[in-house]
């Protein structure tokens, strides 16, 4: 029988720090989904905070990928904090929220698939950059 459901919606949340290069970016989402066995083309977005929009690597990475990036407001991602697996203070003094991954993917998989979502890859740490993934509950 053949598995006819259609493929959740996975987005990815990234926050960096300033300068961090698209090949970092790009190694750590590499990593991720090969440790969790999910396949690039399932990856339908990518996401941050708006402090970062205008990071190179990250539009850089969204171009080379051929996804739509999407910003949100430190108040937009505060919201999901007690969905987050890691509290970070620095992130907080920076940014006004907690984990900027995390909270950006969720945000936009909330966006996304109008329905509850959680995380499937919490963050994850790579050199200067976090990345976790969300998609459908």
């Amino acid at each position: 029988m053949t598995d006819t459901r259609v493929a959740p919606t996975l987005v990815v949340g990234l926050g960096c720090q300033r300068g961090c290069p698209v090949s970092t970016l790009r190694a750590l989402l590499d990593q991720a989904l090969q440790a969790h066995q999910i396949e690039l083309h399932q990856i339908k977005a990518l996401a941050s905070i708006d402090l970062k929009r205008d990071e190179p690597g990250l539009i850089e990475l969204a171009a080379q990928l051929g996804l739509p990036i999407m910003f949100f407001s430190s108040e937009q991602l505060a919201r999901y904090q007690p969905q987050l697996s890691h509290h970070s203070q620095i992130a907080f003094e920076r940014t006004g929220c907690y984990g900027v991954a995390e909270s950006a993917a969720l945000a936009l998989a909330e966006l996304r698939a109008q329905a509850p979502v959680k995380l499937l890859i919490t963050r994850q740490k790579y050199a200067q950059a976090t990345l976790a993934l969300a998609g459908p509950a």
